[in-house]
């Protein structure tokens, strides 16, 4: 039986295949928060002014995972000082879960944040993301203070790189 790939590349907020995946991932955690599905027009409106320009050196990165070739997820690390990065935008269609690739995907933003400098990465979530939360404590995220607030910020976690 041949092994089905998995590959993790930085990209550019703005192609084709990484605005498809933060459109999806936007109407995915937005469409649980309101327990019915985001409209185009809400997505829009969520995505437009929401700083993801600095996903790309020397403040950040964002990668777009891919199985198979096909665009299945993508991820953000955001540099926030010296020493610690964000983990922003962690995502994988509903298709690709199960497949195997959320956790080398945290390990290749894990390894983003370090070529950036930082020595720690922090995250924030909410508390109905059980299945981000299962997954970032299982690859030894902890519950650390919080470090930032907002109106989708319930519990924050940390781990040193």
């Amino acid at each position: 039986m041949a092994r089905m790939t998995w590959t993790f590349t930085p990209e550019r907020v703005d192609t084709p295949d990484a605005t498809a995946l933060r459109r999806d991932y936007y109407g995915d955690v937005a469409g649980r928060y309101w327990r019915r599905p985001a409209t185009e027009a809400e997505i829009d409106e969520g995505l437009n002014g929401d700083g993801v320009e600095l996903l790309a050196p020397p403040t950040g990165q964002f990668l777009v995972a891919r199985y198979e070739g096909e665009p299945a997820g993508c991820g953000g690390v955001l540099l926030l000082d010296a020493e610690r990065a964000e983990l922003t935008r962690v995502f994988l269609r509903h298709t690709y879960r199960g497949k195997g690739g959320a956790g080398p995907l945290l390990g290749h933003l894990e390894d983003a944040a370090r070529v950036l400098g930082a020595r720690r990465m922090v995250l924030n979530t909410r508390l109905d993301l059980v299945e981000a939360r299962a997954l970032y404590t299982r690859h030894g995220y902890a519950e650390i203070p919080a470090y930032c607030t907002g109106p989708y910020m319930e519990i924050w976690y940390g781990k040193e790189l």
